[in-house]
């Protein structure tokens, strides 16, 4: 997948739990792909594209371990990864599973193709359901939620003007 369907992805599903911590999910959510890249360009270790950075048991236990420790910041950051490997597993050529394992792992039967219509029209319609859930699960919180901003509200509890309510009303974020 792109990076973009990755990014989409990762924030999109944090911002239902934690809308704080979604810029650190993006991260992850990306890593597995720029820490190939920093390997191959600054340390010329020549990664292949989805091998050392892209197994499927390595995020998984992270992920699993640092929840379990409730290492909040370090348990999004290996969500976004696990995201981004779910999301590649998706992909026809799929992800490896484990350093133990030759075989490659599928879900969806590996249909998609990257950088096909059919990615951007799934990461979209899957972040947009995320968004809508954390939109409806946030907003009765009553806590600040960065890049969900409540201008109605805002301007009916006076914290702002007319003027600046007419200027943001349409923006999503």
């Amino acid at each position: 997948m792109k990076w973009i369907s990755h990014i989409a992805i990762a924030g999109s599903t944090t911002a239902i739990f934690e809308p704080k911590l979604v810029p650190l999910a993006v991260f992850g959510g990306v890593f597995p792909d720029l820490a190939e890249g920093i390997a191959n360009n600054l340390f010329r270790m020549n990664l292949k594209h989805r091998q050392e950075t892209h197994y499927f048991a390595y995020w998984l236990i992270g992920f699993i371990a640092c929840f379990a420790l409730e290492l909040d910041w370090i348990t999004t950051f290996c969500w976004g990864g696990l995201t981004h490997i779910l999301a590649d597993a998706c992909t026809i050529t799929g992800v490896p599973f484990s350093p133990l394992s030759d075989r490659r792992f599928h879900l969806f039967g590996g249909r998609l193709r990257t950088g096909s219509a059919a990615e951007y029209m799934i990461s979209l319609g899957f972040s947009g359901a995320c968004l809508f859930v954390a939109i409806l699960i946030n907003r009765e919180s009553g806590q600040f939620l960065p890049f969900f901003y409540d201008w109605a509200g805002y301007y009916g509890d006076g914290l702002i003007d007319g003027a600046e309510w007419k200027k943001n009303r349409f923006k999503l974020f």
